[in-house]
């Protein structure tokens, strides 16, 4: 895996994410205030997942969390101020 694929496929991720924040800002306020965000979220999710991955190669995929990674730093991460029992 080069290093320009791994910064491609992080921008990817980000980007998917950041989709997935701006469209769904209401049910993330509500998962995270009912500590069921993945729940809520589970379809908006998967669906990201399944583009992420028909666009990166299986080694990117498979080798690294991205995807995950940008799930937490941009869908979630920007919300720590929503009053939860999770933090």
């Amino acid at each position: 895996m080069t290093d320009e694929e791994k910064v491609k496929a992080m921008r990817l991720a980000r980007a998917i994410a950041s989709d997935i924040s701006l469209y769904n800002e209401q049910k993330i306020v509500k998962g995270i205030e009912q500590d069921n965000l993945f729940e809520i979220l589970k379809d908006e999710i998967e669906e990201g997942r399944e583009l992420y991955k028909s666009r990166v190669s299986a080694e990117v995929f498979t080798g690294a969390n991205y995807f995950d990674r940008a799930i937490v730093d941009v869908v979630i991460r920007p919300k720590g101020h929503v009053k939860s029992k999770i933090w």
